[in-house]
């Protein structure tokens, strides 16, 4: 990118992965054995070649640790962002008010860090970044420039894989959704976020949202941005909080 403030073009690049040079840093990088890594470039974080690109500025970006410093520095002072067409990813514990009632104050607490350590290595693994933690609740997006064109086929494997995973006392309820948003770095000054914002987040949270325990909820744009199998699956019309128009979706199972 530029040393002017990106524009809306340079910042579709990034988020879609159509950067020049970006190929040949990613096969570079590749070759270097190293776990985790940059979603973007490929950059190890961790030994052998970690440690020598962190002399040189590398290393995971304090905005957002699936990124390196390299691929987000460049727009770490500059806000702005591009509509992309990303898949959303919401899960939460479902009747955690319940649970927080029944148990110690700390016993909570760590109930819901192994759920956000359990979020955060599945999200990983199918190359989405997480957004955020709040509460109960984790958010995921699955960005083309980080996840690649199957972004939507890999969020329903992620929610498929977190609902397999979970532990019967975190009963979660998951909604994939996929849709146009506006990603980029929003705030002022010190209180900036790389985030995504738009009707398609609104939709996922609501969507997971109606989700009972242990369920996923597809919406109907996802499943076919997935090229998922919708054939025996139970089918509904949502009516969504805040939203004029229904949304269609689709009940799948967790990992088998």
């Amino acid at each position: 990118m530029s040393k002017e403030r990106p524009t809306e073009a340079e910042w579709k690049g990034f988020l879609t992965g159509e950067i020049r040079g970006l190929d040949r840093s990613r096969r570079i990088f590749a070759r270097i054995p190293s776990t985790p890594r940059c979603k973007l470039c490929a950059a190890p974080y961790g030994a052998p070649g970690g440690p020598i690109l962190k002399l040189f500025g590398g290393g995971p970006s304090p905005l957002n640790r699936r990124l390196c410093r390299w691929c987000i520095g460049k727009l770490e002072n500059a806000t702005g962002g591009a509509e992309v067409e990303i898949s959303i990813l919401f899960a939460d514990v479902r009747g955690s008010t319940t649970l927080a009632e029944r148990m110690p104050p700390g016993e909570f607490s760590a109930l819901l860090a192994r759920f956000y350590g359990i979020a955060a290595r599945v999200v990983d693994r199918w190359d989405g970044i997480v957004d955020k933690f709040v509460g109960d609740a984790a958010v995921a997006l699955f960005i083309p420039g980080f996840a690649g064109e199957d972004h939507a086929a890999d969020a329903v494997a992620a929610a498929r894989d977190l609902l397999a995973e979970a532990p019967p006392e975190l009963p979660l309820g998951v909604g994939v959704h996929t849709g146009v948003s506006f990603v980029g770095l929003v705030g002022e000054a010190d209180a900036k976020d790389f985030t995504a914002l738009g009707d398609a987040v609104n939709a996922t949270s609501r969507l997971s949202g109606l989700a009972a325990a242990g369920e996923l909820l597809v919406s109907a744009a996802a499943a076919a941005a997935a090229g998922l199998d919708t054939a025996g699956l139970e089918h509904r019309c949502l009516d969504l909080r805040g939203r004029e128009e229904t949304v269609d979706a689709y009940v799948a199972a967790a990992a088998g």
